[in-house]
């Protein structure tokens, strides 16, 4: 049981009690608590976009770039606070997601298990606050000599994990991004939220 009393300098209140909370708890309680700081704008996110792909590719002034077969497209947008952490956490939960049918058609193959491959693109505009006003300002989003290291430090992380080569977009040019999303499957990884 947990007892309270009083409130504390920032209008909260102090426990006068231990609480003894389960795993589970102590997960729910850090994953609330992210996104309490992101809706009151303490912390930035950093998102990467993943869609399940039959195709994919990047042209850059009409070019082709690159391109993959079935697996994963993944725009990443790298914020102001991301750190090595970030690149360490989220590449190997990328590659481990299972979103690829089993022979029964349930979402239970990886990346990793299917030997697809995957295209990264860097998208600073994930990063978008639409809050104020109906122009979006990108001030969460990582400057080009903070962001560059992180996205050569994700692609490395990533190469490492699959043990094959990675394509990618250019960072910073303007690319054309050609996709056939399977399914579709398309979902957020934050990982400021491990979510």
């Amino acid at each position: 049981r947990c007892l309270w009393r009083g409130r504390g300098r920032a209008g909260g209140y102090v426990a006068t009690a231990h609480h003894r909370r389960t795993s589970g708890e102590r997960a729910r309680a850090l994953a609330q608590r992210a996104l309490s700081r992101h809706h009151h704008g303490k912390i930035a996110p950093r998102r990467a976009l993943v869609q399940r792909a039959s195709s994919a590719s990047v042209a850059i002034h009409g070019a082709l770039h690159a391109h993959i077969g079935p697996g994963l497209l993944v725009l990443l947008g790298i914020s102001t606070t991301d750190t090595l952490e970030d690149v360490a956490w989220l590449a190997p939960k990328l590659l481990r997601l299972r979103l690829f049918p089993d022979a029964s058609g349930a979402m239970n193959r990886s990346l990793l298990d299917l030997g697809g491959d995957l295209l990264l693109v860097s998208q600073f505009t994930l990063l978008a606050s639409t809050h104020k006003g109906n122009r979006p300002s990108f001030l969460r989003a990582a400057r080009p000599e903070q962001a560059l290291p992180l996205y050569h430090a994700f692609h490395a992380a990533l190469v490492r994990e699959l043990g094959r080569p990675v394509p990618t977009g250019v960072f910073g040019a303007d690319m054309q991004v050609t996709l056939c999303n399977d399914g579709p499957v398309t979902l957020w990884i934050d990982s400021a939220a491990r979510d």
